[in-house]
Order: structure tokens, then C-alpha cells, then sequence
């Protein structure tokens, strides 16, 4: 029977001075790859408005182009965690940025519909192993006690991805057309693969890292091969799984209307020109970049005060769920400022929860082998909200020609992910079977 060890960890020893920083090194690049991989994905977002107009999509087939990325991103989400786990981080994200950045250049090439839903199909296989691979690198870089906002740094790639796409991708379209922005946009993604391959080393095979430094990761994790016999399906016995997978359900199905719905919401409901837009379009984008740090800093402050693991990511959790339901408010605004009031809220409260999210593999993985596999399992449930979210929107959008019935339905959504994170997440602890 699938069971939680017994003992439930509390905080480790806060980091002593002078041990080095090297892990923080590998961090920043590692945020600069998840940053690239949004501007990547969020193009075709700022992009829609003109693609729509000079190819006569529609509402309806625009949420179908939006979802594609999501059909393989969400299916190769367990695959590419497991390879992650077998090949190590770097392999994984270097083959991975190469697609995702030339997949994205070629979307510069699309002649229709058809053309621009087999590329989002591409980019989503791409993409999909750079989230479990990155659960993967903070769990090998670092102690328990700085996981979180580990992860939640390398998590506020997603935000800072989007927001930049927003004006950058903007400023792209208005001065060489939507098609050059894809292949700038990709030729990042290129371009990160090779300073990967060149920076990236684990910590004992990094020939920079300090005695001290090593020490100070490997003495903040638990190493145990105990349960290296836990295969990959009897992951799905444990009750924490399933909890991890629909919570995230929860936090993405609104996280993805900033990334898919956001633009195209704000040049509709309130006719903002397109250097509007780009100011505007910053704004709920920089406040999740806050939110996500603030979410992370957090949850490592109560571990390193002797809290228990489960309060110190509960607490996040539950209560950024809660704040990310306000999204629902933006309908009753009147104004373009009250509404990214609300948006601008929502989105800081989901990113404070995203940081928990991301340590919770590292946190329940039955060993350091297990943590890409797992991060790839609560993400693909996560991605299937980016399958259902953006096509639900654009239906729901065309029939009542207005975004209230979407707002609504994820307030919603965050108000069950609450729920499942305080009654259905078990204590945190490492996964075991016997």
C-alpha cells in the first residue's frame, strides 16, 4: 500500500556566510531559459490581433491555435519529466531549447490556420520537458530550506516571459510585421541552448563550485535510496499526487488567460491602441513577477524558522489560491484601471502559490530520481487547463460577444484549487511504498 513516510520534515539550518553562490549562478540562467520559453509561447498572444485580420481567423479557430501548444505540451509533460530524470537537466533543456526556438522561428513562415496549429504542436513537444527539468536542477542546486524560492524564481520566468513579450513582441510587429517577430523571438530560444550546454554542470561536476558550497546543498537534502524502487505508474497510488495534479489544475486554468486571452481581452473590452496595450499589458504581468519572489522568500522563511513543510507550503498555497479568485472582479469594473486592479491582484496571488507548487516535488519525491518524473506528472494535469482554458474562453467569448462568463468561471477554478490544497493535500513528507 502507497503510504507517506513517517516523519514530516521541518526547517533546515539558514545558509552561513561565505560558502559561495555558484548555485545562484546556475539559477539566473536557468530563469533566463524559462523566460525565453514564455516569450516564445506568448508570441502568437501579442501577435493574434494582426494574424486574425490578415488571415480571417475567427475567435473560435484563434482559441483552437492558442490550445495546440497545449495538446503535446500537456502529453509530453510525463515523458519529458521521466527523460529529465534519465538524461539529466543538461541534455534535456539544451534538445528542448532547440525546438522550442526553432519551431518558434518557423511559425514566422505560416501561410494559414493549419501551418500555425502543426507549429504550436512542435513547440509544445519542445516545451514540455523545461518545467520538470527545472524542478529537477533546483532539487540537485539546493538545500531544502531555499527550494521555494528556488523554484520560484526559476517559476517567474513565466511572468517575465509574458510581460516582455507584450512590448518587445508589440514593438516587433509595429516595425517589422507579426512574422519577424516569431524568428527574433525564436532565434533566443537558439541562442540560450548553447550558453546552457556551456555553463550548466551538476554540482559535483561543476570545476567552480567551492567545498563549502557543495557541503551547504548536500547537507539540506535527504539523499535516501530507500524507496529508489518506487517505479513511475505507482506514483499515481498516492492520494498527494492527485491533490498536486488538480491543484495545479486549478492554478494554471487562470494563470493561462493571461498567457493566451490577456492582449486580445484588453484591445476588445476597452479599445486600446497598440502603444496602450503595451503599457497596460506590463502591469498584471510585473505584479506576478513580485508576487512569485514574495510567494517563494515566504515559504523558505517558515522553513527556516522551524515550521512544519506542510504549514510553510500550505500557507502559500491555499491562501494565493484564494487571492487569484478576484480575477472574477474584473467584470464589475467600469475602467481599464480597476480592472488590471483586480487582474494585477489575481496574477500576484497566483505566482505566490506557483512558488510552493514547484518545491512540492523536490518536497514528496521518493528519492533525488524521482523529482523530473513527478514535476512532469502535476504539470501535465496542469497543462490540460491550458487545453480547456483557452478554447473554453474562446468559445464562451464568441457566444456572449464579452470575457464576464470566463472571468467568472476562474474565479471559480481557483476557489476549488484552494480547497483541494487545504483538504486534500496530505502532510508533506516523501512518498514511500510499504
Amino acid at each position: 500500500m502507497a503510504t507517506l513516510s513517517r516523519s514530516e520534515p521541518t526547517g533546515t539550518p539558514a545558509p552561513r556566510r561565505g560558502i559561495g553562490k555558484l548555485r545562484y549562478a546556475m539559477l539566473g540562467v536557468l530563469f533566463a531559459g524559462i523566460a525565453i520559453n514564455y516569450v516564445d509561447r506568448a508570441t502568437i498572444s501579442v501577435a493574434m490581433p494582426f494574424m486574425s485580420e490578415e488571415m480571417g481567423i475567427s475567435d473560435a479557430l484563434g482559441g483552437v491555435i492558442l490550445s495546440a501548444f497545449f495538446w503535446t505540451y500537456a502529453a509530453g509533460q510525463m515523458p519529458g519529466g521521466f527523460l529529465a530524470d534519465k538524461l539529466g537537466a543538461r541534455k534535456m533543456l539544451l534538445l528542448a531549447s532547440l525546438c522550442w526556438g526553432l519551431s518558434t522561428m518557423a511559425m514566422g513562415l505560416a501561410w494559414g490556420v493549419v501551418s500555425l496549429v502543426v507549429l504550436r504542436l512542435v513547440l509544445g513537444i519542445g516545451e514540455s520537458p523545461a518545467f520538470p527539468a527545472s524542478a529537477q536542477v533546483v532539487s540537485r542546486w539546493f538545500p531544502r530550506s531555499e527550494r521555494s524560492f528556488a523554484a520560484a524564481t526559476f517559476n517567474n520566468g513565466n511572468p517575465v516571459g509574458a510581460t516582455l513579450s507584450v512590448p518587445l513582441v508589440a514593438l516587433a510587429i509595429a516595425t517589422l510585421g507579426w512574422r519577424w517577430a516569431f524568428v527574433l523571438a525564436g532565434a533566443l530560444g537558439v541562442v540560450w541552448a548553447l550558453v546552457w550546454w556551456k555553463v550548466y554542470r551538476e554540482p559535483r561536476e561543476h570545476p567552480k563550485i567551492t567545498a563549502a558550497e557543495l557541503a551547504h546543498i548536500e547537507e539540506g537534502q535527504e539523499e535516501s535510496e530507500a524507496d529508489a524502487s518506487v517505479r513511475w505508474a505507482q506514483l499515481f497510488r498516492f492520494r498527494a499526487v492527485w491533490a498536486m495534479m488538480i491543484g495545479f489544475f486549478c492554478v494554471n486554468f487562470v494563470a493561462y488567460f493571461f498567457i493566451t486571452w490577456f492582449p486580445t481581452y484588453l484591445v476588445k473590452t476597452y479599445g486600446l491602441s497598440l502603444l496602450k496595450f503595451g503599457f497596460y499589458g506590463m502591469i498584471p504581468g510585473i505584479a506576478s513577477m513580485v508576487g512569485g519572489w514574495c510567494g517563494g522568500l515566504f515559504s523558505d522563511y517558515l522553513v527556516r524558522r522551524g515550521t512544519s513543510l506542510t504549514v510553510a507550503r500550505k500557507i502559500p498555497l491555499v491562501g494565493g489560491l484564494l487571492g487569484t479568485s478576484v480575477i472574477a472582479l474584473a467584470v464589475f469594473s467600469p475602467s481599464v484601471e480597476m480592472a488590471l486592479t483586480a487582474l494585477s491582484a489575481s496574477y500576484f496571488c497566483s505566482t505566490f502559490a506557483a512558488a510552493s507548487v514547484w518545491a512540492l516535488p523536490a518536497d514528496f519525491a521518493p528519492t533525488p530520481g524521482h523529482v523530473g518524473s513527478l514535476a512532469g506528472i502535476q504539470n501535465t494535469a496542469a497543462n490540460i487547463a491550458g487545453i480547456i482554458s483557452p478554447i473554453l474562453i474562446g468559445v464562451l467569448t464568441g457566444l456572449t460577444s464579452s470575457f464576464v462568463l470566463p472571468l467568472l468561471i476562474a474565479g471559480g477554478v481557483a476557489l476549488t484549487g484552494a480547497a483541494v490544497y487545504a483538504f486534500v493535500l496530505p502532510p508533506v513528507r516523501r512518498l514511500r511504498v510499504g
